[in-house]
């Protein structure tokens, strides 16, 4: 396991202050706030561990309220909601310097057996075959607002090894492409088989890139090169079947639609093996700054 994916596990490990009382700690970002990955994973640990080993989270729903502080830990304060014969209900409220940051519901059931189908896996290329950020990002360098994003960048890459299948947003500035984006993910190094870890990985991950199809439709580069500015709005995830984070997790992403300032991401997670394991929706505010 890579000590920058240590530290990430480490930065997940909740501190219980009280029963249902939770607080996390908190780091700097890419941006200059926390990043909202690590505060919807967080809360759904949060969660999760108020829930019995045999429920595994199967939906999240969440809204990002305010910008956290990176420099401040983050309590969470969980809420019982329900507690069923095959379900769970949780409520989760992120709270920073006395204000609510983040809000997260997430459902637990049992194991079932019922009926199966799925939509098919998308084409992909195999995973090992493109290039990897420290070999990519290095190309993109010239065109970022910052010259220390790069390195910002890749500082963030360490714990998760993720993959584009084609150039991401800033590699094609001022170019109309269709607004889906692929990218293939894993940790960098082998988790326990805790299957709340694995799904609170991928969390994690789903907000790093979801909101990449709808700068393609525009031609637009994103925060890095300073042509657009945004943030998550709101957050949901379905977890289908079970999956490992630490081994290849295909995310097909794409845009349906941007209006009013707002842009919907919506994607699909497969396994290498052609398993849809998790379904995400994102809205965020994409704004062209004045």
């Amino acid at each position: 396991m890579s000590q920058a994916l240590e530290s990430l596990l480490d930065l997940l490990d909740l501190e219980r202050i009280e029963q249902d009382i939770f607080r996390g700690q908190s780091r700097s970002a890419v941006v200059p706030r926390v990043f909202g990955g690590q505060v919807a994973a967080q809360a759904l640990v949060a969660a999760g561990r108020t829930v019995p080993e045999d429920r595994h989270a199967h939906s999240l729903h969440a809204y990002f309220l305010r910008a956290g502080d990176p420099g401040a830990p983050i309590v969470y304060l969980v809420d019982r909601i329900r507690d069923g014969r095959s379900f769970t209900t949780r409520r989760v409220v992120a709270v920073q310097h006395g204000q609510p940051i983040f809000h997260l519901s997430a459902s637990f059931q049992t194991y079932e057996e019922g009926m199966e189908h799925q939509a098919a896996m998308p084409p992909a290329p195999d995973p090992e075959t493109l290039p990897t950020a420290a070999e990519l990002l290095p190309l993109y360098a010239d065109v970022f607002a910052d010259p220390a994003i790069a390195e910002r960048l890749l500082e963030a890459r360490e714990s998760v090894d993720l993959r584009y299948v084609d150039a991401p947003p800033y590699g094609t500035v001022g170019e109309v492409r269709e607004p889906r984006s692929q990218v293939w993910f894993r940790t960098n190094g082998k988790l326990a088989d805790d299957p709340l870890l694995h799904v609170v990985l991928a969390t994690y991950v789903s907000d790093m890139t979801l909101l990449d199809s709808i700068l393609l439709a525009h031609g637009r580069g994103g925060w890095v090169t300073g042509d657009v500015v945004g943030a998550s709005l709101d957050h949901a995830m379905w977890f289908h079947r079970p999956f490992r984070a630490d081994e290849w997790l295909l995310y097909d992403q794409e845009s349906p639609s941007a209006s009013g300032g707002r842009g919907l991401g919506q994607a699909r997670i497969y396994t290498q093996d052609g398993r849809l394991a998790i379904s995400v929706i994102q809205e965020g505010v994409v704004r062209v700054p004045r």
